[in-house]
């Protein structure tokens, strides 16, 4: 297996080369006292030794040992207690946490670029430290001053862990029916009494406290999602100085043993009358969730876009070295028995196929990263009102889209190695293991596609895709007189015009026929995907035509050639996704149900 090396120099080229983000920083206000190239330039750098030293080295041997579960008390595998210290004193757990509490003030730009590298290294590792950021900015977000003053800054610094406490045995995606039951006490705190299953870290030895943000109902709760509450529950209670007091009524019941991220602790976990504080409103629980949940979904977007990086790195390494058969045109290595395995087309389809779909995420992530930080740090209220719409429009399509590629990535590596991919000590089919769990957390792929159609485009009749169409046709017409363009502006104008139309067929229809959403939806976020894309390679083009003449070291005439390889070989996807949208729901819901097992 190659050894992880972050792509640093792609990193720097969509930072700073393709959207500028210097020139964000130096705008809004905040984030100009904070960073300028120099430090995100130390900073990537930083992180990229971080993961490939520290963490790569523990990603199969973390994979091989797995957690341990025994009375309650979770240990991680060999090794990563001591990198999980290495990380925190290096204040990675806090990058772009508020600074008043403790926190770095990192815009999401430079996060996004150190979550890849972190996930490409060591998903597994990863994983603690994203779920304690995203409790940390729910808390952030819409706790009292009280409860941000005593448990952020532990948490910024990586001495306690978050953890996110959703799910129930009977409730999945349908959080209006859970059960477990939140009592007020007298001096303001709660009874928190339920089971919920599923929990990244809910357990593990790496902090001396986990801050569980959890789901409950207030015994006068309305019924369904109108009647959660969130509420924060430690496993060791703080006293009033800061000092851990004593333990909690919070207990690890055991587990789960997975196909994947075997070195993640997903547990099964036990509040009986455990002490909680509530965060945000009474009944508002739900709402206030969504800023964890909102953060997890890029983050587990960016997991798929480290995954399939991944497995790019360990291909091409394998298909440079491996000797197999001669090229088609005759023998490229003659002193050699056999061609490596680059040379035949159908493994460069593969290869390629990963390089463009991964470049474009790495794009796109960033590009919704981008509007994160102008929406939260931009004065300017139209601009961060347009900026807010766009996240929240884009926010499903980076985690479904950069999950399915990055699913697809990993099985055209597999595919690359041959036989030696389905060989544990090769480490493809970890790959594959490990990122087939980023399609279901966080709400399934299938979810994120109903929240796009249904929530993100119906429910405002188009108003959030518009200003996204928008932008992307804004961009065509400042582009026509570029000539380097003219090969991809038609292609992307049409294939905007595809998107565009299906959009409005499902909106008409929806109307008249509810089923119409979900039949069109994980179409129609595919069509979403693949046209973003073109737009984020049509912007990366923009700026390698016109520094390809001067750079000795081949990597804008490299982006050129992978552009032209997407709008090939890739783009032309949309004309079938078009087509299945545009055929509609019936066929999809004639079948009784009892017919769909007619054949046993």
């Amino acid at each position: 297996m190659a050894e992880y090396k972050a792509p640093l120099r792609d990193m720097r080229f969509v930072l700073n080369e393709v959207f500028d983000a210097p020139s964000l920083w130096a705008r809004l206000p905040a984030l100009s006292e904070r960073v300028d190239p120099e430090t995100a330039e130390a900073i990537l750098e930083e992180a990229g030794k971080v993961a490939a030293k520290v963490l790569d080295p523990l990603n199969r041997t973390g994979d091989e040992e797995g957690c341990h579960w025994e009375d309650g008390v979770v240990t991680t595998p060999k090794g990563f207690r001591e990198a999980y210290q290495t990380f925190m004193e290096g204040g990675w757990c806090g990058i772009g946490g508020n600074p008043e509490y403790g926190g770095m003030g990192m815009p999401k730009m430079i996060g996004a670029q150190i979550e890849e590298m972190i996930q490409s290294a060591n998903i597994s590792f990863g994983l603690y430290p994203m779920l304690t950021a995203g409790a940390a900015l729910a808390l952030d977000s819409h706790g009292s001053e009280e409860l941000k003053q005593k448990y952020l800054p532990n948490m910024y610094t990586g001495v306690w862990a978050g953890s996110m406490c959703l799910t129930e045995p009977h409730s999945g995606t349908d959080l209006g029916i859970i059960r477990t039951k939140a009592v007020p006490n007298a001096d303001g705190s709660y009874d928190i009494t339920g089971t919920k299953i599923f929990i990244t870290g809910g357990e593990h030895d790496l902090t001396e406290n986990i801050i569980h943000l959890v789901l409950a109902k207030l015994p006068d709760a309305p019924a369904g999602s109108k009647g959660i509450s969130l509420f924060l529950v430690p496993k060791v209670l703080v006293n009033d100085d800061g000092s851990l007091g004593e333990t909690n009524n919070v207990t690890c019941g055991s587990i789960e043993h997975k196909m994947g991220i075997k070195a993640s602790a997903t547990c099964v976990m036990n509040f009986d009358g455990a002490k909680g504080w509530m965060v945000g409103e009474p009944n508002r629980g739900l709402a206030a969730m969504f800023t964890m949940m909102n953060y997890e979904r890029l983050g587990v977007g960016v997991q798929g876009l480290a995954a399939a990086e991944r497995s790019f790195q360990n291909a091409i390494e394998y298909a440079r070295e491996r000797l197999q058969s001669r090229a088609p045109t005759g023998p490229a290595c003659p002193d050699k028995v056999a061609d490596p395995i680059l040379v035949h087309p159908d493994v460069r389809r593969m290869l390629l196929t990963m390089k463009a779909n991964n470049e474009a995420a790495r794009a796109f992530s960033s590009y919704v990263a981008m509007h994160l930080d102008i929406s939260k740090y931009s004065d300017d209220d139209e601009e961060r009102k347009r900026s807010e719409a766009l996240v929240a429009l884009l926010t499903p399509v980076c985690k479904a889209y950069l999950t399915d590629r990055g699913l697809e990535a990993c099985v055209f590596g597999q595919q690359v190695f041959g036989g030696h991919g389905y060989i544990r000590e090769w480490g493809q089919e970890q790959l594959v293991r490990d990122v087939r769990i980023a399609q279901i957390y966080e709400g399934t792929n299938g979810i994120q596609a109903l929240d796009l159609m249904g929530r993100k485009v119906a429910a405002n009749g188009g108003k959030f895709y518009q200003l996204y169409e928008q932008e992307i046709q804004s961009f065509i017409q400042a582009q026509e007189g570029n000539a380097a363009l003219q090969p991809y502006l038609a292609e992307l104008k049409s294939a905007v015009a595809d998107l565009t139309r299906a959009t409005r067929t499902v909106l008409e229809r929806a109307a008249q026929n509810p089923n119409e959403i979900g039949a069109a939806s994980c179409d129609y976020l595919d069509l979403f995907g693949v046209v973003s894309y073109a737009y984020m390679w049509a912007r990366m083009v923009a700026v390698a035509a016109e520094k390809e003449a001067g750079d000795s070291s081949g990597f804008y005439t490299a982006k050129l050639k992978t552009a032209r390889f997407f709008y090939d070989r890739l783009l032309p996807r949309r004309a079938s996704l078009l087509a299945a949208i545009e055929s509609g729901s019936d066929s999809t819901m004639a079948m009784e149900d009892e017919q769909f097992s007619l054949q046993y």
